[in-house]
């Protein structure tokens, strides 16, 4: 249409109704964003008689002539181009028309301080509504067939046998060996390109490593074991001081190194989920990191070992604190398939080794989220930054809670990604029911980190009765509580401060239903962390 038809007003149905199609393509193109805390009704225009809409339109087309039918449907095409590029300006990350799970459109977020503390002010979370979706919405989750587990990584099952050696106290076999005394046992493993100080115990156990073969009938074999127990998390909840603490005691074997991550992350290939594939971490590698426990307890079996009984009540672990909540490798690798990870990390570490025992150390949410942000070494660092970036985060949760499920949210890779502090990981219940669903009560420990930190000597004395391991002697004892506390927080961050006490009403709020379940579970009120 020309602009010269537009001022002598030729054609004038026909513009009109194309004006009228872009009104309607702007004024959509203009709607707010609705998100899970928009409560308000959605009603239609006032005095629109939709019954009889489609009559009048037959009646009307009845006597327009073939041509300007012809010209109305190349103009109801044009205006459908109009309002896709709308709607396609509107959410840049791709057509409404096909829309992702991992795509999440956040609310608008207030910029200025001002504006910030006038949103702090208005709760932006619906408890009843949090509530009511953990009571109702919440459902347990459908456990994989074993078959359907071992299916994924046949690798990882012809290497762990199904049983181990009966006698001794950690899950160990016999591998045969096959190398040749020149070779480097350790030089192919990933572990080792990472680590300096396992690089040098690997230095340390190749000097000694064939004083430790097994020999029978002409063959050598090697003693592999896995961890006796898993520090599972949470992040920022004093695993490390744990992990340290756990090494003094002498029938505590650790690797050297704290946190593989491999059940959660290089297994699959991913170091720094941001930083792509890199290269797969086999389970030889991560095996090799206990071979120092394996030696010890081989020096048991073979009697060559003052307290050789003493050796083979030897345990080892590890503490990697993703163990609990990360699966995002999943969506990675099947980004085409389910909004919830099919598998989980205790489906693997279950079916190789049904026995294990779970140690999870827990603290109020609301305090984990605020040291896990100070943790994270980001410019601009401030309590009001970290009031801003909670609101968002919120926001994001809840607008995802409004179309999924609560774990699809709580598992959702994309948003784990947008949201700009990690609120997931304080919701503990829905990760310790997952656990639940493949090892019983009796195997997983859950602590506090208030307790640890207000009566060391009980809650330690009470990780080691969960494992059942010996007494301490006196000065190990005294050792171990004397200890200073690990990873603290640095002296930079604690200049800023505590958080806002409107960051704290919110997150509190928001955690209330999560604690809740949690501490109905467990039978403990202190999981309630009303005291904090």
């Amino acid at each position: 249409m020309s602009l010269s038809d537009c001022k002598n007003g030729s054609n004038t149905p026909r513009l009109q109704n194309h004006l009228h199609s872009l009104h309607i393509a702007e004024n959509y193109a203009k709607r707010p964003v609705r998100t899970f805390l928009d409560f308000r009704d959605t009603n239609v225009a006032e005095n629109l008689d939709i019954k009889h809409v489609p009559m009048l339109f037959f009646k009307n087309l009845q006597r327009i002539s073939k041509i300007k039918v012809v010209s109305f449907l190349l103009g109801l095409t044009l205006t459908f181009f109009i309002m896709a590029s709308y709607v396609l300006m509107w959410d840049k990350k791709g057509p409404l028309f096909t829309p992702s799970p991992y795509q999440l459109r956040p609310a608008a977020i207030p910029t200025s301080t001002t504006a910030t503390r006038a949103s702090s002010k208005k709760n932006p979370v619906n408890v009843k509504v949090l509530v009511k979706l953990i009571k109702q919405e919440y459902t347990p989750r459908k456990v994989p067939d074993e078959k359907d587990v071992i299916a994924t990584d046949s690798h990882l099952f012809s290497v762990i046998p199904h049983r181990f050696l009966p006698g001794i106290k950690s899950p160990c076999w016999y591998e045969e060996f096959s190398s040749k005394p020149g070779n480097d046992l350790y030089r192919k493993n990933l572990f080792t390109l990472r680590s300096k100080s396992f690089k040098t115990v690997c230095d340390r156990l190749r000097a000694n490593f064939h004083k430790h073969l097994y020999h029978k009938d002409g063959k050598d074999f090697r003693l592999r074991c896995l961890p006796y127990f898993y520090i599972i998390g949470q992040p920022k909840c004093g695993t490390t001081d744990l992990f340290h603490r756990m090494l003094l005691h002498p029938e505590v074997k650790f690797n050297i190194m704290k946190e593989p991550h491999w059940w959660t992350r290089k297994r699959f290939g991913y170091i720094r989920f941001k930083d792509g594939f890199q290269e797969s971490f086999r389970v030889e590698d991560y095996l090799d990191l206990f071979d120092l426990a394996a030696h010890s307890i081989q020096e048991g079996i073979t009697g060559n070992s003052s307290g050789h009984h003493r050796a083979l009540q030897l345990i080892t672990g590890e503490a990697s604190a993703s163990t609990m909540w990360d699966n995002q490798a999943w969506s990675y690798l099947h980004a085409d398939k389910e909004t919830e990870p099919p598998f989980l990390a205790q489906d693997f570490i279950h079916a190789v080794q049904p026995d294990a025992k779970i140690i999870i150390m827990l603290r109020d949410p609301v305090e984990r989220l605020y040291s896990d942000y100070l943790y994270f070494k980001t410019a601009n660092k401030s309590a009001e930054d970290f009031h801003q970036k909670v609101i968002e985060s919120v926001q994001l949760f809840q607008s995802c809670v409004s179309e999924w499920s609560l774990r699809s949210c709580a598992y959702n890779t994309s948003l784990f990604n947008d949201m700009p502090v990690r609120l997931n990981l304080g919701m503990y219940i829905i990760f310790l029911l997952d656990w639940l669903s493949v090892f019983s009560k009796e195997q997983i420990l859950v602590l506090r980190l208030e307790d640890y930190a207000a009566n060391l000597k009980e809650t330690i004395q009470k990780v080691f009765d969960f494992l059942s391991v010996g007494p301490l002697s006196q000065q190990v004892e005294a050792a171990l509580t004397k200890q200073p506390m690990s990873n603290t927080r640095r002296e930079e961050d604690r200049s800023l401060g505590p958080m806002l006490p409107a960051t704290r009403n919110i997150l509190r709020n928001f955690h209330q239903p999560f604690n809740r379940k949690l501490a109905s579970l467990l039978d403990n009120k202190a999981f309630l962390w009303n005291n904090s």
